[in-house]
C-alpha cells in the first residue's frame, strides 16, 4: 500500500525540520566548546541552544506520534554540526554568530516555504513551524547585532554556510 502524497511530504517535513534542529544543537554544543561557558557571547549561544532543543524535543514527539522516521543522515550532522560550530567559533566570536546568522537566513526562508506549501493542510504542524520561525529570526537578529558581518570574509563565510544548509536540507528530506 503507498502512501499519499500529502503524508510523505509531511513526514519529510518533519525529517528535515528535526534535523535542523538537530544540526543547531551540535553547531551550538561546538561554539560553546570552544569559547567556554565566560565567553561574551556564551549566554546568548547557550539561550539559542536551549530553544534549538526545545524545538527538537517537539518535533521528536510530533514524529514519534506520526510515525516518522529520523533521517539516516543523523550521525553525519553531528559531526558537521559540531565541527561547524567549532570551526567558525575558532575564528572568532563575530565568525560563530556569521554562522549563526547564515543558518537562521536560511532556515527562515525554509520555514517560509514549508508554510506556503502546507497552507491549511496540517494546521498543528504550520503552527509549530512559524512558532519556530520566529525563533529563528531572532537567532539571526541576535546574531547580527553581535557582530556577525564584522567576521573575517563574511560574504564568503555565509554563502559557504548558506549552500552547506540548503545541501543538507535537501538530502535530509530524502535520506
Amino acid at each position: 500500500m503507498t502512501m499519499p502524497q500529502d503524508t510523505r511530504r509531511r513526514d519529510r517535513m518533519l525529517r528535515v525540520d528535526q534535523a535542523g534542529e538537530y544540526g543547531a544543537i551540535r553547531i551550538y554544543a561546538g561554539q560553546m566548546a570552544v569559547m567556554g561557558t565566560r565567553a561574551p557571547l556564551a549566554t546568548e549561544v547557550a539561550r539559542m541552544a536551549a530553544q534549538e532543543e526545545d524545538h527538537r524535543a517537539r518535533f521528536d514527539a510530533m514524529m514519534a506520534e506520526r510515525g516518522v522516521r529520523p533521517t539516516l543522515l543523523q550521525p553525519v550532522w553531528s559531526v558537521a554540526g559540531f565541527a561547524l560550530g567549532a570551526a567558525t567559533a575558532l575564528l572568532g566570536p563575530e565568525a560563530a554568530m556569521a554562522c549563526t546568522a547564515a543558518i537562521e537566513t536560511e532556515i527562515d526562508e525554509h520555514y517560509s516555504q514549508q508554510l506556503q506549501e502546507l497552507g491549511d493542510d496540517d494546521p498543528e504542524l504550520s503552527g509549530v513551524i512559524h512558532e519556530f520561525r520566529e525563533d529563528e529570526r531572532e537567532h539571526r537578529d541576535t546574531a547580527l547585532a553581535s557582530g556577525a558581518e564584522k567576521a573575517p570574509a563574511y560574504p564568503l563565510l555565509s554563502g559557504a554556510i548558506r549552500l552547506g544548509c540548503r545541501l543538507a536540507i535537501r538530502l535530509s528530506e530524502r535520506i
